[in-house]
């Protein structure tokens, strides 16, 4: 998300340099280009003036101009002011005491409501409650069908009636329902309709006097930029709407609704979808999102997601192979495992500062299917092979080269930078308890994606210790809390071995060579070879 944006920003910061002061003309030219990538990035025009004026005015302050590292203060700034526009703080869902608390989703057609329905569902019972989806779509074909078959797939419950009910029965008789079993939170997925549908409308608003719903969401398509703006200022003028859910984040590479919409109309954004997925969805937290913007990355997130992946027990005992130095490839298969479940490699790879901008400096494309054929040529091995890969020689890689669909070449790959990697996570284990990740070497089939990625949950504790220290998280690649280290100095960090959460260095394939092939040296005309003595 906001790789355009991003790369805009990014380019305008690039002019400032290094210099050891700036000047008001300066500030002038860069906010010129920070303006204009803005606009088209969809922003509100009010939003984009109100912005540029502030970040200017602060800009061209004594404290900025006489700093020893403007240009990093100036960007510290523009972080400040994103946060503003985004919201200061994340607001989280409000609960009805006593319960049932009622969620109803609201929104236009096609906007995701039936899909986050289900994903706000999951997300909520991570977090120990025990909700119940309610079909209140009774006009969409098959929307009750789509509900149901998402509540079988995540195992949560579905309330729905069969005829021609109508809404208001419909989510009457449900939360009836819910409170003989308990069942709390209630959300309600209601039709898609036009903001200027007068019947829908009225509708909705029936609803809401009659149920006076806890929370009453509305779901927007991020991708539609300023109308997404339109659409919130209509559906809050005809109800009382609590909170946004924006979705399509992860295709939207622009990121005009998300800075627009809370500025414009006052209304907080509460969860964004980020894929297709159905744990794809984060609670909003400004701070991380202004972070991405700028290209510094989401740490927290990623370790989030790593958590939510691993316990504790599993933690401690990948430790501790990683201190022993038994790490085998039985390891990281279950390790790959957990990472696919975190989401799509190049998502992940976006959230560590600074790896974004430069894959898409370098042209790097990542596929998840690379997954696949490391999987594939694990999943050929014995157990036995798995935990003594020494044993892999001649035969027995012609075996597992046929079993996987790959060559003994690409079996001779793995093996060789899985023991690169395990050499190295073993060092960095014995020194500091956590995962280190390869070295570099020859270019093969696991230099399509990162070495030792499933040790990023060992990254928590590091990441707290910063932040008992008095660290601002938020300043993570770039911002005063990291020394003025910018995301290019942080991708040298990274590529150069010095591994924060065990993460190898990013390797692009690339073509083998082929060794020229030497003629036959031709005997000196004129006789015979002479003999050696």
């Amino acid at each position: 998300m906001f790789e355009t944006l991003t790369d805009r920003l990014n380019a305008a910061f690039s002019r400032l340099g290094n210099r050891g002061k700036l000047t008001e003309e300066n500030v002038d030219e860069v906010m010129r280009e920070v303006r204009r990538a803005l606009l088209e990035a969809d922003v509100n025009f009010k939003v984009v003036r109100d912005f540029v004026a502030a970040v200017r005015e602060r800009s061209v302050g004594e404290e900025v101009l006489t700093s020893l590292s403007p240009a990093q203060t100036v960007i510290s700034i523009v972080h400040d002011e994103l946060i503003k526009i985004l919201g200061a703080e994340s607001v989280p869902l409000n609960q009805a005491d006593p319960g049932p608390t009622i969620i109803m989703l609201v929104g236009l057609n096609g906007a995701g409501k039936t899909t986050h329905a289900g994903k706000l569902a999951s997300h909520l019972r991570k977090a120990g409650r025990n909700p119940l989806l309610v079909a209140a779509d009774v006009y969409r074909p098959a929307a009750i069908n789509q509900l149901q078959s998402l509540g079988k797939q995540l195992s949560i419950p579905v309330y729905a009636e069969e005829g021609n009910a109508s809404p208001q029965a419909i989510v009457g008789n449900a939360m009836r329902f819910a409170r003989e079993r308990g069942q709390s939170p209630i959300i309600i997925d209601t039709a898609g309709r036009l903001q200027i549908d007068e019947r829908m409308m009225e509708e909705l608003e029936e609803l809401e006097r009659e149920f006076q719903p806890t929370e009453t969401m509305l779901v927007v398509d991020a991708m539609t930029g300023q109308e997404a703006v339109n659409v919130s200022q209509e559906f809050s003028r005809r109800l009382t709407i609590t909170g946004l859910i924006l979705t399509k984040m992860d295709g939207d590479a622009r990121g005009g609704a998300a800075l627009s919409i809370r500025s414009v109309t006052g209304i907080p954004i509460k969860f964004i979808g980020t894929g297709e997925r159905m744990d794809a969805i984060e609670p909003f937290h400004p701070d991380r999102l202004a972070s991405r913007i700028l290209g510094m990355g989401d740490v927290m997130s990623l370790i989030e997601r790593a958590q939510e992946q691993t316990s504790e027990e599993e933690r401690q005992a990948l430790e501790d192979k990683l201190m022993e130095g038994s790490f085998d490839l039985e390891d990281f298969l279950n390790q790959l495992q957990s990472i696919k479940k975190m989401g799509p490699l190049t998502q992940l790879l976006e959230m560590i500062p600074g790896i974004g901008s430069a894959l898409r400096e370098q042209n790097v494309e990542l596929d998840d299917d690379a997954y696949k054929q490391v999987e594939a040529i694990i999943y050929s091995m014995t157990k036995e092979e798995r935990r003594q890969p020494e044993l892999i020689r001649g035969s027995r890689r012609k075996r597992i080269a046929a079993g996987s669909g790959t060559t003994s070449e690409d079996v001779t790959d793995l093996l060789k930078q899985f023991r690169e990697m395990q050499k190295m996570m073993s060092q960095m284990g014995a020194l500091t308890g956590m995962g280190g990740g390869g070295k570099k070497g020859r270019k093969g089939v696991m230099s399509r994606m990162p070495g030792g990625l499933g040790q990023i949950g060992q990254m928590r504790d590091m990441m707290k210790q910063m932040q008992d220290s008095g660290m601002d998280m938020s300043q993570l690649g770039g911002m005063p809390g990291m020394g003025g280290m910018d995301p290019r100095e942080m991708q040298r960090q990274l590529g150069s071995g010095a591994n924060p959460g065990g993460l190898a260095p990013l390797r692009p394939l690339q073509p083998k060579k082929v060794r020229p092939e030497h003629p036959k040296a031709e005997r000196p005309s004129g006789g015979k070879r002479r003999k050696k003595r």
